[in-house]
């Protein structure tokens, strides 16, 4: 199975470990996934702030490129960068003026041939049903799954589970033995790209997401956004400051808990490269729990 791969920004540079436990998944699964040559940044929150053509255009010339290799699918696991890609998407199916606009623009033809999705659309579909015959280490935590706000808004566009409740990651964290926990948290705004503008405001949003997530027996905050990982993670200590509270709960990668279950080891899912430590024992399930 050959799917075609956007990295984005985050994957080559501050979330490398996102992107090595999305490599070892596939790779346990059999997944090729071929990085789309001369790829370029999607634009991310800057461009469509400034400039409506550029911010097309940016998504536009990946989806372009993709197209020129011949895949049908490009897998997408930045949660911004999914958001941008398939916002083009829509805009240029919906506007055949435009779509020769924007092709003139990037002198590259776009077609708009190619799916767009993200990394619980990849699992789900290519990996989800093999997940409980590869399991090694049950993932036997409460965990908080952390959607936030771009992977499934707007919705009339992306169409991909509940805007104000989704469960996708749930049902796939459920399958490797996690329990998820019901918390009023997993849909809102951890700050984006305000953390280094405005590290305060970061603080304060990721810190209530932090408090609910805790206050509701969480062991695990598990993530699918570059952006969320870095602002819950690296800015634990602001976050600790505005609590006014030392808190150690990690936040993963879906990649890397799926990794974890089925064996992957830690160095391979870039484990080591988290701000707050990785530390999750092996345990088992209380009887209360496996009867739950």
């Amino acid at each position: 199975m050959k799917l075609g791969l956007y990295p984005g920004c985050s994957l080559k540079g501050g979330s490398r470990e996102y992107k090595e436990s999305v490599a070892a998944l596939a790779e346990a699964f059999e997944i090729e996934l071929y990085e789309i040559p001369d790829w370029n940044c999607c634009g991310a929150t800057a461009a469509h702030n400034l400039n409506h053509d550029l911010s097309l255009s940016l998504p536009a010339r990946i989806i372009a490129l993709a197209e020129k290799e011949g895949l049908e699918e490009i897998v997408v696991p930045c949660a911004a960068c999914y958001s941008r890609l398939s916002i083009t998407v829509h805009e240029l199916k919906n506007d055949e003026n435009l779509r020769k606009k924007i092709s003139e623009i990037i002198q590259i033809e776009y077609k708009g041939t190619i799916r767009i999705l993200n990394i619980i659309q990849m699992i789900q579909k290519y990996i989800g049903k093999k997940i409980q015959g590869r399991i090694i280490n049950p993932f036997n935590y409460k965990v908080a799954c952390y959607y936030g706000c771009l992977l499934v808004r707007p919705h009339q566009i992306l169409k991909f589970d509940r805007p104000e409740d989704p469960q996708t990651m749930d049902v796939l964290l459920k399958e490797i033995g996690a329990t998820p926990i019901d918390w009023a948290y997993k849909v809102e705004c951890c700050g984006a790209g305000m953390s280094v503008s405005r590290t305060d405001i970061v603080a304060m949003l990721s810190g209530k997401i932090m408090k609910d997530a805790i206050d509701r027996g969480a062991e695990a905050i598990i993530v699918i956004c570059p952006m969320c990982h870095s602002n819950l993670d690296m800015r634990r200590p602001e976050i600790n400051k505005y609590l006014c509270q030392k808190t150690d709960i990690p936040v993963i990668y879906i990649s890397q808990a799926i990794g974890m279950a089925i064996g992957i080891d830690s160095l391979s899912l870039g484990l080591h490269r988290h701000f707050v430590p990785v530390s999750l024992p092996v345990k088992e399930k209380t009887v209360e729990e496996n009867q739950g």
